[in-house]
């Protein structure tokens, strides 16, 4: 599976941006897809997760009410909606896919990895 996030930026506080991450391979609808980002100089933290179908999701304390995660089978597509946007939102922001169905948090359980986008939160 190859993955590709795209729609980062710059943004005032309090704004909102739409992230997508476009996959490969037919097989997108089996992989457990979530969200991360690493800030200068912090570690790669989790940010959201959703199972195959859809129907179930998980979010960092951190973002929860704010970020909505979402996808889209048809399209091979996984969406990362971030509204109310904070300075400490700025990061670089990576999609990932998993192959086991049980949801973890843990960046080491992802197989796939796409290349980051730039999210910048301006004060």
């Amino acid at each position: 599976v190859q993955l590709q996030a795209s729609g980062g930026g710059l943004v005032q506080a309090g704004g909102s941006l739409r992230l997508s991450c476009a996959a490969s391979g037919r097989t997108f609808s089996r992989y457990v897809m979530g969200w991360f980002r690493q800030a200068p100089g912090k570690e790669r933290e989790f940010v959201a997760a959703i199972s195959w179908s859809g129907s179930t999701t998980y979010y960092a304390d951190s973002v929860k009410g704010r970020f909505t995660i979402s996808r889209d089978n048809a399209k091979n597509t996984v969406y990362l909606q971030m509204n109310s946007l904070k300075p400490e939102d700025t990061a670089v922001y990576y999609c990932a896919a998993d192959q086991d169905p049980t949801f973890d948090s843990s960046s080491w359980r992802y197989d796939y990895w796409g290349r980051g986008t730039q999210v910048t939160v301006s004060s």
